[in-house]
């Protein structure tokens, strides 16, 4: 998150000093984190840390830490632990889809190749696991069932839904595996190292999963809807490689004559440029994306119904606000 985006989150002027300065002992930690012996080494695995992004993860172990210690060191180094594993996903990611671009840049497999960003993606989970034994069994429990939901939503995703299923259900229940997984462990690590009560630690993991598939509907959309990169790629670029996504589900179910077109192109990968723009054309203007924003407010909605159990206070207002951010970014 950037220094703007917290002044627009945070109500509190102390609250906000807190984030911020949790933030930079997380890019520093990430920072040293990414180290090797080989310069090499040392290069592949920064290339991401130093690329920025949202370190939305992060922020939200921090959050949730105010609702017990969040001075104790162990919540920036979990909130570390997170954006690791964040960001080796990405290059894992990227080599799955094939992607040339991340955040603006060449993607780590289009500069160095596919073998070295998945071993470079290793070598992030592997850091990542040095820091959570470190911080006990507890940890390292969290990070393994967070794992296994981040894979069972990959392999969902690539085999597809089953014949005869709803194919809108299914990539639901992908994004809840494979943003919301990582999401939900970023609100337990925080309430969890803060000393945070048990309850406690569920509010905040519920309010991470169900705040994590509204994220990730919302940036899907951004990346539908924006003139920029917004999104940290180039706009469309899910189209272009034939990721689907809630919008265009929707829109493939369509019965009207003007979506018989936009079935067909939304059917396949689009490497040209001139139906890409097309489908892009088209998307924009259907009712699928109303639909898919409405969808991503409800999963928001659902993470602020979360929070009622916890205290008032600025912490409490500061996570309700960054449901409204989420969403806010689809418009």
């Amino acid at each position: 998150m950037t220094r703007q985006s917290l002044d627009l989150l945070s109500p509190d002027p102390a609250l906000e000093a807190s984030l911020a300065a949790g933030l930079a002992q997380v890019e520093q930690e990430l920072r040293e984190s990414v180290r090797s012996s080989s310069p090499f080494i040392s290069e592949a695995a920064g290339y991401l840390v130093e690329a920025g992004g949202k370190r939305f993860r992060p922020l939200l172990v921090l959050l949730a830490a105010q609702f017990g210690d969040p001075s104790r060191p162990e919540v920036v180094r979990s909130a570390t632990a997170v954006e690791l594993t964040h960001l080796a996903t990405l290059y894992h990611d990227d080599v799955m889809d094939e992607a040339t671009m991340r955040r603006g840049a060449s993607s780590a497999n289009a500069r160095w190749g596919n073998s070295v960003a998945i071993l470079t993606g290793d070598f992030l989970f592997a850091r990542t696991s040095a820091i959570l034994a470190d911080l006990g069994p507890e940890a390292v429990r969290i990070q393994a069932q967070t794992f296994e939901r981040l894979c069972i939503g990959q392999i969902l995703e690539t085999v597809g839904p089953e014949d005869g299923a709803d194919p809108v259900k299914h990539h639901l229940e992908v994004l809840a595996d494979k943003t919301g997984s990582l999401i939900a462990a970023s609100g337990r690590y925080g309430a969890l190292m803060s000393g945070a009560d048990s309850a406690t630690i569920e509010v905040l993991a519920r309010f991470g999963e169900c705040i994590g598939v509204a994220f990730q509907l919302a940036d899907d959309l951004v990346d539908i809807m924006s003139e920029s990169s917004q999104s940290g790629k180039t706009p469309g670029t899910d189209l272009r490689e034939g990721v689907p996504t809630l919008a265009a589900l929707i829109a493939l179910g369509g019965q009207s004559v003007r979506d018989v077109r936009l079935r067909e192109l939304l059917s396949r990968p689009l490497g040209d440029d001139n139906e890409h723009a097309e489908a892009l054309r088209l998307l924009r203007s259907h009712s699928a994306l109303a639909e898919a924003r409405q969808e991503a407010c409800r999963w928001a909605d659902e993470a602020r119904a979360a929070l009622a159990p916890l205290p008032s206070g600025g912490a409490s207002r500061t996570l309700e606000l960054l449901c409204d951010y989420v969403v806010s970014r689809t418009g």
